[in-house]
């Protein structure tokens, strides 16, 4: 196989792995923002319910988790799973189990914020929906960036898990080249992929962070 049909080859994975990447993103960044609220909340049962789902998603491995969207359908409800099905449990799996994590990333930025503020902005006359929107949103914003950076980090390599349930993601092609051509090539070239992706978001988030340091 020569290197340009090769290169092709692992392009398509490369459009999965960054489609995987971002719709996690797009869904388990507001997500997580809504479990927050639910594990902040002042209602027992829920504030329960969703601790054991925090629990649950953060104890168990993700490649386990997908494994149970991607199964579940077919051996709790008799449902035939679709080929299609793979990468959109893929995308659900990856969504749950990041929410969690953003969640409690949320929750350690929002107790962080001294509790003056919410009554300075009781006195000027704010309700709790635009206390939380424009004055706590922005500092917790500025607070979890170094955290939420790590975790997106984290997600550009777990995309490589996708291969559990059989979606050809850039590192599942690779194996596949790899193993029929006996050359460690592909490898080398999935190594280079990830590593200027997850260069790219770190500089990404960097010059974020540098942004929001309006008061340095």
């Amino acid at each position: 196989m020569s290197l340009s049909v090769m290169m092709q080859k692992l392009a398509s994975g490369m459009v999965v792995s960054c489609e995987i990447f971002f719709i996690t993103l797009l869904v388990a960044l507001p997500l997580g923002l809504i479990i927050c609220f639910g594990r902040m909340s002042k209602n027992s049962i829920i504030r329960t319910i969703v601790t054991a789902y925090i629990s649950i998603m953060r104890g168990t491995p993700l490649m386990l988790q997908l494994m149970v969207v991607y199964f579940g359908p077919y051996f709790l409800f008799g449902i035939r799973i679709s080929m299609g099905y793979s990468l959109i449990a893929v995308l659900i799996g990856f969504s749950i189990n990041y929410a969690a994590y953003f969640c409690e990333i949320y929750r350690g930025g929002i107790e962080s914020i001294p509790v003056g503020q919410y009554e300075a902005a009781k006195i000027l006359g704010y309700n709790k929906v635009q206390t939380f929107i424009r004055i706590i949103l922005p500092q917790v914003i500025k607070r979890i960036l170094p955290s939420v950076t790590n975790e997106v980090i984290t997600l550009v390599k777990d995309t490589s898990l996708a291969f559990v349930v059989a979606v050809a993601e850039m590192f599942t092609i690779a194996k596949q080249i790899a193993s029929a051509q006996t050359t460690m090539l592909p490898f080398l070239i999935a190594a280079v992929f990830y590593y200027i992706f997850n260069l790219v978001v770190a500089l990404v988030m960097g010059w974020i962070e540098k942004k929001l340091s309006y008061y340095r």
